[in-house]
């Protein structure tokens, strides 16, 4: 007797030829009205379902995962990161985790050049001063940026984003310095011409370019602290694709305000979808680009992502260890 489809509950609207594949191959429950599930949605879905693919939009917590029922066998993270999963939890009750990596560098990658080039060239200023109806021509003088060529960009972060961004930023002219966990293999270093430092408050207080592409762990929660952020140039500028609890993100509004950075780009925030007034206010004033989270917003990206998603489903249930499994931190 054939085996009875996987129940798989998709917590997010995911792009029709994903959904679709999954239809195919999955007793599949879609959410298609795209917004985030409450509460007592999760809690039916963990208890009902053979998967659960969330997005990190939702809170997979210990609580959560405790009342998960016999069935779920899988988290099959639509994402990168899993940091809106407890990994933990979900192994003691015997839950593989998964999720999609090797998908959005390039994109994100992309985003984070986006970012450093509209901080530093004042891009939204211009086009805020255009569709004002303000522009009046030509000046030598007039909405002078800085020149991002020869400068230093520090990355945070050596994993495969930031390397990705390194690639870029080298052809950009700049010169590549980083701070990680573990030092890159050295024929990347020599590729890249990359400086390593140890101490990641002495590349801090020598680098025109901070761009933040660590993940967000206890360890990395607050990384740029004040007193780190306090030891950046006047004139340097921070880009964050990465997430926004990296980052003091009261400590980064102060020294926005009070003229002791030259400017942020963030795509990413430390409560988001809530953005805070001051940094709505310091966008306005040009002191920060923002961006709603959309560094790895491409269809392209997507649409891998769901494959990724399906590849694990199948490959669990077909009796193997799924190829993007994720383990615990102390494991």
């Amino acid at each position: 007797m054939p085996r009875s489809k996987p129940l798989v509950v998709v917590t997010r609207k995911l792009p029709d030829a994903v959904e679709t594949r999954m239809c195919e191959l999955f007793e599949t429950r879609l959410n298609l009205d795209d917004r985030a599930m409450t509460p007592a949605e999760l809690i039916a879905a963990v208890k009902g379902a053979d998967v659960l693919v969330p997005t990190v939009t939702d809170r997979i917590d210990e609580g959560l995962i405790g009342q998960a029922g016999e069935r779920l066998k899988l988290i099959a993270n639509f994402g990168n990161g899993v940091d809106n999963i407890d990994v933990a939890a979900a192994a003691r009750r015997g839950i593989t985790v998964t999720n999609t990596p090797n998908v959005l560098t390039e994109d994100t990658a992309d985003m984070t050049m986006g970012l450093m080039i509209a901080v530093s060239r004042r891009l939204t200023e211009g086009v805020a001063v255009i569709e004002a109806g303000a522009w009046r021509g030509w000046s030598p003088t007039w909405m002078l940026g800085r020149r991002i060529w020869g400068k230093r960009l520090g990355i945070v972060g050596m994993g495969r984003i930031g390397t990705a961004v390194a690639r870029r930023a080298r052809a950009f002219g700049l010169s590549i310095h980083y701070h990680n966990r573990k030092r890159v293999h050295a024929k990347t270093e020599e590729e890249l011409e990359a400086t390593y430092w140890e101490s990641l408050d002495q590349m801090l207080a020598r680098m025109d370019i901070i761009s933040v592409n660590c993940p967000h762990t206890p360890a990395t929660f607050h990384l740029l602290s004040a007193r780190r952020i306090a030891l950046m140039k006047p004139e340097a500028i921070i880009i964050n694709t990465a997430r926004g609890q990296v980052i003091d993100e009261d400590a980064l509004i102060r020294a926005l305000a009070d003229g002791r950075l030259g400017g942020a780009g963030l795509d990413v925030f430390e409560h988001e979808p809530a953005v805070r007034p001051e940094l709505l206010e310091l966008a306005h004033k040009g002191k920060v680009v923002i961006l709603p989270h959309m560094g790895s917003a491409t269809i392209e990206g997507r649409l891998e992502m769901g494959d990724r998603v399906i590849i694990n489903i199948r490959t669990l249930f077909d009796g193997h260890r799924p190829p993007d499994r994720v383990l615990p931190i102390d494991s």
